[in-house]
């Protein structure tokens, strides 16, 4: 065997997030979103780094388009930004929408398919001070956004994400205080968790009355988890747990009508329930056109705390985000790790994409993110030799690969991210990009992942033995 081919018509992407690479956080009557505030709370982000300018995309979408084109993409994942099409969740903003609509011809035009988040983490401030996604209406308001943008887009925008793994912008955002707005407080992160999903509900309602053609989905980050001793009646609950924070909290309302029973005990004592109102499951489980999965890692835990770790000199204490598991600790198996720390198990993603297609939906699947953040040496004549990035994104899509092969309907992968991007609380500190960016100039370098992502692309195959 010469190669490995995927289906005929397989998407092969790349990934970004509109705070994560468009700068330009007060043009044009874009105002302040959470991650905007976020970034001014003195030790939240690495180097009091700020969306400014991040990666210039917001000036440079031309040019950006056409690198997407010279490496042969098929479709591009980007999210609009709420506080530029509707500031401060007001009456919708016609430069912002411009802007995007600017983005998607420019798209079209290079037969790229625009894959549009609506929903990626950047709440108008001015929600947040009215409880944020803790707020019920919060939900309502992002209906009426979505309702905006597909207004504009609709007519040559078919594929539609309406939130981008809602356990971030829960309990990371609202239990941890990792990620904006920064609140620690676990009874909002329950309360986010279900208004999240109601919103993505009345979004898709929203989006589907307007356009008959749209292709709708949410995309959501999940992992294996597996218990560090699977004969320990205590690291059996962790996990169990564990993956009902991560997993099933989202996937079971979405795809059964309901919460897990576990998951609701768990989470009673925080008024997880007091949230949940008549049909408002119904409304969540509005049927799904297709389904993304985001996946990085798994999660190896265990019922026995941790140390504390040290706050690092200048950093605001954090929190944990696994409420009623605070407990837990995720204990190192001696695999290979990112420079985010994360291990590196491409089984996972496999065993991620089979367990839905054989437990939830058999709606088409698409690998929404993967990739990975390692440091980047610039050779002598300029070329950036990322092995390791390389060798992670073939690796999952060998895992990808065999999930097929398993009869997963598997439509497509995105790498994240196609550039180098402020990575949220890390600031400009960790490379997640196939392409290099230099933040001084803003010049754009294709990295030796990205030439590799290229002819992958192209020939629709890997090559029969793995890359090294």
């Amino acid at each position: 065997m010469e190669s490995i081919s995927f289906p005929e018509g397989f998407v092969w992407g790349a990934a970004t997030a509109a705070f994560q690479v468009e700068g330009a956080t007060t043009a044009d009557g874009r105002t302040k979103s959470i991650w905007d505030t976020f970034c001014e709370v003195p030790g939240a982000v690495v180097g009091g780094d700020t969306g400014e300018p991040a990666a210039d995309h917001y000036y440079r979408v031309e040019s950006d388009v056409q690198l997407m084109a010279d490496l042969g993409l098929h479709a591009y994942r980007f999210s609009t930004a709420w506080p530029r099409v509707r500031p401060d969740a007001g009456p919708v903003n016609q430069a912002g929408l411009d802007f995007y609509s600017r983005l998607v011809d420019a798209l079209l035009e290079k037969g790229i398919t625009p894959w549009l988040t609506l929903y990626h983490w950047d709440l108008p401030q001015t929600l947040e001070d009215k409880g944020g996604w803790a707020n019920r209406d919060t939900a309502y308001r992002f209906a009426e956004y979505a309702e905006s943008v597909v207004g504009a887009l609709g007519d040559r925008v078919v594929n539609w994400t309406t939130l981008n793994e809602p356990w971030c912008s829960s309990f990371l955002s609202y239990a941890a205080g990792v990620h904006a707005p920064g609140r620690q407080e676990p009874e909002a992160a329950v309360a986010a968790v279900h208004h999240l999903l109601l919103g993505h509900g009345l979004a898709v309602e929203a989006i589907r009355a307007q356009q008959t053609d749209a292709k709708v989905g949410i995309t959501l980050n999940m992992y294996p988890i597996i218990p560090a001793d699977p004969e320990d009646p205590a690291d059996l609950d962790a996990a169990r747990r564990l993956d009902g924070l991560q997993n099933r909290i989202f996937l079971d309302p979405l795809f059964k009508g309901e919460y897990p029973e576990d998951v609701v005990q768990d989470l009673t004592p925080y008024g997880f329930t007091k949230h949940i109102r008549e049909n408002d499951l119904e409304i969540i489980s509005t049927p799904l056109d297709q389904l993304g999965v985001n996946y990085y890692a798994e999660h190896f835990v265990s019922a026995k705390p941790a140390e504390p770790a040290p706050v690092a000199e200048g950093r605001r204490p954090t929190g944990s985000p696994w409420v009623g598991a605070e407990h837990v600790s995720f204990p190192s198996r001696g695999l290979p790790r990112t420079d985010m720390d994360w291990e590196v198990e491409p089984d996972g993603l496999k065993k991620v994409l089979v367990r839905v297609a054989r437990e939830y939906t058999d709606i088409p699947l698409y690998v929404t993110e993967n990739g990975a953040a390692y440091p980047d040496a610039i050779g002598d004549d300029g070329s950036i030799a990322d092995i390791d990035r390389l060798n992670y994104i073939d690796g999952h899509l060998r895992a990808a690969w065999e999930a097929i092969q398993e009869g997963v309907d598997l439509r497509g992968y995105f790498a994240w991210s196609l550039m180098d991007n402020f990575e949220w609380a890390e600031g400009y500190a960790k490379r997640f990009g196939i392409v290099h960016v230099d933040y001084e100039t803003q010049v754009r370098t294709p990295k030796m992942s990205a030439m590799w992502y290229s002819k992958v692309a192209r020939g629709n195959a890997l090559a029969a033995t793995a890359a090294s």
